[in-house]
């Protein structure tokens, strides 16, 4: 879809008819054989009744005219054979039009701004994809078509009729203008109202996914019939949105109907009495009858093309609004950042090897830096102010701070879903603004507190970030993250199907198993937030030895509350306010740091193994030594 089509379309039937047909850019094949065969069809179909005429005629003057009825079933036979081949070769190429514009959708959507989710639901970005979409192909296989055979086989009826008889096709037309008066009255109020009720239908899909996400807590709250209440109210708007589309489509066609049926008897009665008065014959009757009753199909494909076409734009609209939302630009890896990635693989795979590991020259260059970063989620409200801190190419840094001090989101930034107000990022030394954000998180990988199991076997999970990997690989990073018991249990193991949302493993397993996912990647720069909040004591002291393995070979940036955590730090970085306040060890902080030792002695910096917890220490450090 071009840009154009996310502006506001033009309100008028002309103008629907264009933006419908540039979404059939790369189809314009099949709309021209469909639009071929259907006119085919129609001439067929008008020829039928001057058939009809001269069997009638001839009847009347007793002369044959089984070749004649040979005749009209064989077009009959034709017309119906070349009908459904237009039909098929449209739906087909309504088809091809939603998998467009569903690629489209799907590949927008995974690539919006983050901010971007933060303003529009989910479910009803993703009803965009489903339920817009499917009304626009009816739109685009049958309306666009139908509009424009039906109005070409009307026009061939009335040249037909008034050759046949002019006084006769006045009293149609007035009839026919009658209903077509009615039916433009209704459809600005068909369009608003379609709108109105695709908007309705993505706030239930949005309402649903919410509670669904939330099941567990909607159960153990009893809130199950306070969020019915809720997804109906939005059921309910629906459903008003319907009824009103449905009582306006309800006035329309049965305009049409009448019209259509009120001339068909005007033709009946006035036809028959000027054959009485031998102004026309039988047949003339006959065929124009015909015709008059022939003509309803175009013209009802026309007036209800015409209202689909109006429902058709509410959705149209609503997939320019997605495909015109801010996305992240598609930045492919430079060739000289693949090496370097390649080159840090080789390193970082002696994790492997037990021991101390050989490092590389570039030890010197920290692996990540940020240096004086601001950055606010809302204008003139910073979440951090002037933030600077390395973490070096091997060991562990901690993050710590109240909640709202900003540690979260400078993972956000440094994953590159946000980009800072003003300061630097700097990668191996080299600055965010001059890679691809795929260079950037290339280089990193990420484990946190949402701990993210899609659905699908442990393996699929596992390999997520590294598709291709050997099994050695993986039976490595699952006896790493302590899953083989995971593995034992799991009908398949490996190959075991984990829930919707990894609902058949505990917390602890579904933080072991992004831990895998993780570890499986090799980074450069591996970000935990909170690793230990799900684990028991032995996994969590397990978890321990595996960060200070994993330190040695790759940087570690953590955010943590527990003093088991922080304490095996090489470094500790305090956050206040958006800013950081203090670094250094554990022992260097309790000594230096008031905020450090806020915190400890407000008990936010807990053990998880029965050591000394940082009240203790800090009161071990506060009591006077005797002599």
């Amino acid at each position: 879809m071009t840009a154009a089509t996310t502006t506001t379309p033009a309100r008028s039937t002309w103008g629907a008819v264009a933006t419908m047909y540039r979404l059939t850019t790369g189809h314009r094949a099949s709309v021209v054989v469909a639009t071929v065969l259907t006119l085919a069809g129609s001439a067929l179909g008008l020829a039928q009744p001057l058939v009809a005429r001269n069997i009638v005629d001839a009847s009347g003057h007793g002369h044959t005219f089984w070749p004649l009825l040979a005749l009209l079933a064989t077009l009959f036979v034709i017309e119906a054979a070349t009908g459904a081949v237009g039909r098929f070769v449209l739906e087909r190429m309504g088809e091809g039009v939603v998998r467009g514009l569903r690629h489209s959708l799907v590949s927008r959507l995974l690539r919006l701004e983050m901010n971007q989710y933060q303003r529009h639901r989910t479910g009803d970005l993703i009803s965009r994809v489903t339920t817009d979409t499917t009304l626009l192909r009816d739109v685009v296989s049958q309306a666009l078509v139908d509009l424009v055979t039906g109005a070409l086989a009307a026009t061939g009826a009335v040249v037909l009729m008034a050759w046949i008889d002019p006084l006769l096709l006045l009293l149609v037309a007035l009839t026919v203008a009658t209903a077509a008066v009615v039916v433009a009255s209704l459809l600005k109020g068909i369009r608003a109202a379609s709108a109105h009720m695709q908007g309705s239908v993505g706030a239930v899909a949005a309402e649903l996914e919410r509670a669904l996400g939330a099941l567990p807590m909607v159960r153990v709250h009893r809130a199950e019939d306070r969020e019915a209440t809720r997804i109906g109210k939005r059921v309910d708007a629906a459903y008003d949105a319907g009824v009103r589309t449905a009582k306006l489509a309800s006035v329309m066609s049965p305009a049409v109907e009448l019209a259509v049926q009120g001339s068909f008897l005007l033709v009946l009665v006035i036809g028959g009495l000027r054959v009485n008065g031998h102004a026309n014959s039988l047949g003339d009757l006959v065929a124009f009858l015909l015709y008059a009753s022939y003509l309803v199909l175009p013209l009802s494909s026309v007036f209800r093309a015409v209202g689909l076409m109006q429902r058709g734009m509410g959705a149209y609209q609503r997939i320019g609004q997605a495909l015109g939302l801010a996305a992240e630009p598609v930045e492919p890896i430079e060739p000289v950042e693949a090496v370097e990635r390649a080159a840090s693989d080789v390193c970082v795979a002696r994790a492997a090897v037990p021991g101390r590991v050989e490092r590389t020259g570039r030890g010197e260059t920290p692996a990540l830096a940020l240096r004086d970063v601001r950055f606010g989620y809302v204008p003139d409200r910073p979440v951090l102010d002037g933030v600077s801190f390395t973490v070096p190419r091997h060991g562990q840094v901690a993050l710590v701070g109240r909640s709202g001090a900003g540690k979260s989101t400078i993972f956000a930034l440094v994953a590159r879903f946000y980009e800072p107000d003003s300061g630097t990022l700097l990668f191996d030394g080299r600055a965010a603004a001059e890679l691809s954000r795929g260079a950037c998180r290339a280089r990193i990988a990420v484990v946190d507190q949402n701990t993210h199991v899609v659905h699908g076997s442990l393996r699929d999970n596992i390999t997520y970030a590294v598709p291709g990997a050997s099994e050695a690989e993986v039976r490595r990073v699952v006896a790493l993250a302590q899953l083989d018991g995971v593995v034992r249990r799991l009908p398949g193991g490996l190959s075991g199907v984990l829930g919707e949302r990894g609902n058949t493993l505990s917390a602890g397993e579904r933080q072991r198993v992004a831990l895998a996912r993780a570890l499986l990647a090799r980074p450069a720069l591996l970000l935990l937030d909170e690793p230990t909040s799900h684990l028991d004591a032995i996994n969590e002291t397990a978890l321990t030895t595996l960060m200070k393995e994993a330190a040695q070979e790759c940087a570690l940036l953590v955010i943590a509350h527990r003093l088991s955590t922080v304490r095996h730090a090489d470094r500790i970085i305090v956050l206040e306010g958006g800013r950081t306040v203090a670094s250094g060890s554990h022992e260097e902080l309790l000594t230096t740091s008031p905020s450090y030792r806020a915190l400890a002695c407000g008990q936010m910096l807990r053990p998880a193994d029965g050591t000394p917890g940082a009240d203790a220490a800090t009161a071990a450090h506060r009591r006077p030594r005797t002599p």
